[in-house]
């Protein structure tokens, strides 16, 4: 186990915006960072970074925390991987104890795939570079194709020995279950009678490990060094629960840095492309690995960049094929260009063959817009026939509807006329046609969501007709509890002026209410007017926090947030993160520049206080009485008039505390 010193340290050295700004494009917003939410599509950004607090929130999913949480949520490490991770960015040694068999039974399903997916990296690497038969042949292929050995290291590259179980004995004897093995499909498990066959998928093949945007093996894909026809060229790990190729860019975690710094992405297709792009110095570059682009993976480049910048080989027929890319790009509101290399290249081969300079220079030159691109390319085949040279035009504004910015859209339809030498207002007419179809498509299908819903909802009310149910009341309690715990979240460590009204008799030997100034510890007001009245918080997670929050006091007299941040609990890590950010949430919409005002707390904070205290008591004290009026019906016990009576004058009292009338 690592020990609690290293967590520390890692706690202490890591920084939130650095950390998720690996894997999110964040911009400035005022004193925080806001970006689109890693977790869903989406078009406005509701996800937020704190630095001055180390924290985040992403208020589409309502998931937040700190920077372990965030690796936690979006890379699926477990909180020993996620300090490792944290250790290697930032360089600091791990100091670990020894852990029980016991402690490495509790690995889950997940995490013991991750595991032998790591090994699995770590010994076709070590094959590759330490064996005669892999560098005899492993190395040698890559020699041969030019990768340095540099190159080699950087993407993990490696070599299956061909034999039909070198990997998996190897796997065994090292203590990794054939369970896991099988399922991340680096054995093949055959099962006939009484006999179990296992042997490696990947035999004979050099290795191109996958990984995750933060690092971790997914899968692998194998290429074949043979010229059997009958096996297939690549060979990718199947779907499985840590590997969906359709969520995978390769090469996206040797990537992201330099995406986010250029904001541009080169699209390749395959493995070798992004190698040897990355060997002549161009590292802002993905592949597709040799499938359709889909939603998933353009996702992936949003987080980074709006630009995509899309590379052909020279051969027609992929380019047609790859088009429909170009559309799926658009439709994520994302910039695209593209450059098509001369008949016979790719992006591998054109990289071999030139200077980095001079590979820089034509994707400089060559980059088009994808109407441009669209022209060029498919006006040979419309030659000087009008019915294909309207065709092609349909095409192209097919592709513009796709753009969900409408002056984005304008610009478009300007530009093809200028090419096409057509009028814009049958361009425009012919968008409108196309728009106003797709939101026929989707007022459809909405309507028959809709029938759908009004048919569920008419059964529901029936349900809720024939069983009497009633719409459940808001809970108050919860309300005014979670204000006092954000109140001593936010403001504990603040000592300010009160009023207080302190109960008198007039000359009569009446009550009344007389006005006691005085300046105190926010938290300590808090604590001694809860304690006074003995009040205990009836919401679990808030009774733990707000234990730790008084036990803080007790020893250090202030308040330390980030313990409670970084506490284990993640019950209480996540609901105080939840409530340290919606303190920020306002300035997602930039209030400011709408000239709309946002009274400052602070100005407000003795009667944030005192109206907190005095409202949880009120709620309490009505719900005493309740409580005995209840009593009275269902037990028929003698009512306590004097009781009721004292418990109502409480309440009096307190309603004239917050200037209100009962």
């Amino acid at each position: 186990m690592i020990t609690q010193q290293t967590i520390d340290k890692v706690f202490e050295t890591a920084r939130v915006e650095e950390v998720i700004g690996e894997f999110v494009q964040l911009k400035k917003a005022g004193s925080n960072f806001k970006g689109l939410s890693p977790f869903v599509d989406e078009k406005s950004p509701s996800f937020m970074v704190s630095p001055v607090k180390q924290i985040w929130k992403d208020f589409s999913t309502g998931k937040g925390g700190n920077a372990i949480s965030f690796l936690m949520e979006h890379e699926h490490y477990s909180y020993p991987e996620a300090i490792r991770w944290l250790a290697k960015k930032y360089n600091i040694e791990i100091e670990e104890t020894k852990q029980t068999d016991e402690q490495k039974k509790q690995m889950n399903e997940r995490e013991s795939m991750f595991l032998v997916s790591k090994f699995a990296k770590e010994y076709f690497h070590d094959v590759l570079l330490n064996t005669q038969q892999g560098r005899a042949i492993g190395l040698s292929y890559f020699k041969e194709r030019g990768f340095r050995e540099d190159i080699i290291e950087k993407f993990d590259l490696g070599y299956c020995k061909d034999e039909w179980d070198n990997f998996t004995k190897a796997a065994l004897a090292k203590g990794y279950d054939l369970k896991y093995l099988k399922s991340t499909g680096l054995t093949i498990v055959k099962e006939g009678g009484a006999t179990v066959k296992k042997f490696d998928r990947f035999k004979g093949r050099v290795m191109f490990p996958i990984h995750s945007m933060s690092g971790r093996i997914l899968g692998f894909g194998g290429r074949i060094l043979t010229n059997d026809k009958k096996a297939a060229k690549y060979l990718n790990s199947p779907e499985s629960d840590i590997y969906h190729k359709s969520k995978i860019l390769y090469g996206l975690y040797q990537a992201k840095k330099e995406i986010a710094k250029q904001d541009n992405c080169y699209l390749v297709e395959g493995y070798t492309d992004v190698i040897s792009f990355h060997q002549s110095g161009i590292e802002n570059v993905v592949a597709s690995s040799g499938t359709a682009l889909t939603p998933d993976q353009i996702r992936l480049v949003n987080r980074l960049t709006k630009n995509i910048t899309v590379l052909f080989d020279g051969d027609a027929a992929g380019v047609r094929a790859s088009l429909r890319g170009i559309d799926l790009i658009l439709e994520q509101g994302m910039n695209v260009k593209v450059v098509a290399f001369p008949e016979g290249e790719d992006p591998d081969s054109f990289a071999k063959a030139h200077s980095t300079a001079e590979l820089k220079e034509y994707l400089s030159e060559k980059s088009q817009d994808f109407i441009e691109f669209k022209v060029s390319l498919l006006m040979q085949e419309a030659s000087n026939d009008p019915v294909k040279k309207a065709g092609l035009i349909r095409d192209i504004v097919t592709s513009i509807s796709k753009i969900p910015d409408g002056i984005q859209r304008e610009v478009y339809v300007q530009e093809c006329a200028r090419i096409m030498d057509i009028s814009e207002q049958v361009l425009f007419s012919e968008l409108a046609q196309l728009l106003s179809k797709s939101a026929r498509n989707t007022s459809i299908s909405t309507r028959k969501s809709s029938e759908v819903k009004e048919q569920q909802d008419q059964r529901g009310m029936a349900l809720i007709k024939n069983e009497r149910q009633t719409t459940p009341k808001i809970d108050t309690l919860f309300i005014l509890e979670k204000e006092i715990i954000r109140i001593l979240l936010l403001y504990g460590n603040k000592e300010i002026d009160f009023v207080d009204w302190i109960e008198v008799e007039d000359e009569k030997g009446r009550p009344k209410l007389e006005k006691e100034e005085y300046t105190s510890l926010i938290a300590n007001e808090m604590y001694l007017n809860l304690q006074e009245d003995e009040i205990e918080f009836t919401n679990e997670v808030f009774k733990k926090i707000y234990f730790q929050l008084i036990h803080q006091l007790n020893q250090l007299e202030k308040i330390s947030i980030d313990q409670l941040i970084n506490n284990t609990d993640p019950e209480i890590s996540s609901m105080v993160t939840t409530i340290l950010m919606d303190e920020e949430k306002y300035t997602l919409s930039d209030w400011g520049r709408k000239e709309v005002t946002v009274t400052e707390t602070v100005k407000i904070l003795p009667k944030l206080v005192t109206d907190a205290i005095l409202n949880l008591r009120r709620v309490l004290i009505e719900l005493k009485i309740k409580g005995i009026l209840e009593g009275i019906k269902t037990e028929n016990v003698v009512p306590d008039l004097e009781e009721i009576n004292n418990y109502t004058a409480l309440k009096k009292r307190i309603f004239e505390k917050l200037n209100r009338v009962v």
